[in-house]
């Protein structure tokens, strides 16, 4: 039983792992890798749990989720690293600069101004950061 149970651990965490190298990319593995020194439970957890089980779920695709995600940091308005990193994982799963531009905006009805506002001008530094390396 204790091994069955480890092997389904280390299954979920490598589907975990597998998922967020396919939607963030090099950008989710920074975010991981940040958090080695000071909490690797907390790494692995956002591993397993989010992208593990929830992004591997096959109920919506990849660019649907990314979506519900932009809109949700946006709508916060207090988490401008992780959307900028959810704006580049929006793109790297199929979403376009219109889309997630046109996402942000309509937080605006739901969240206010200023979230979209701040929304906005992280995207903005998402596409610029983008230009530049092209």
């Amino acid at each position: 039983m204790h091994q069955n149970s480890n092997a389904s651990i280390n299954e979920r965490y490598q589907r975990g792992w597998e998922k967020l190298r396919e939607i963030d990319g090099e950008a989710g593995e920074k975010v991981i890798a940040a958090l080695a020194d000071i909490a690797p439970d907390f790494a692995r957890y956002l591993i397993e749990f989010p992208f593990g089980d929830i992004y591997s779920r096959p109920q919506l695709d990849l660019k649907s989720r990314e979506i519900a995600v932009l809109a949700a940091l946006t709508a916060l308005g207090n988490a401008t690293p992780q959307l900028k990193v959810h704006i580049q994982a929006a793109l790297n799963v199929a979403c376009t600069r219109e889309e997630v531009t046109e996402v942000i905006m309509q937080m605006a009805v739901y969240a206010g101004f200023p979230a979209a506002l701040n929304g906005l001008f992280a995207a903005k530094e998402v596409f610029a950061a983008l230009d530049a390396e092209a």
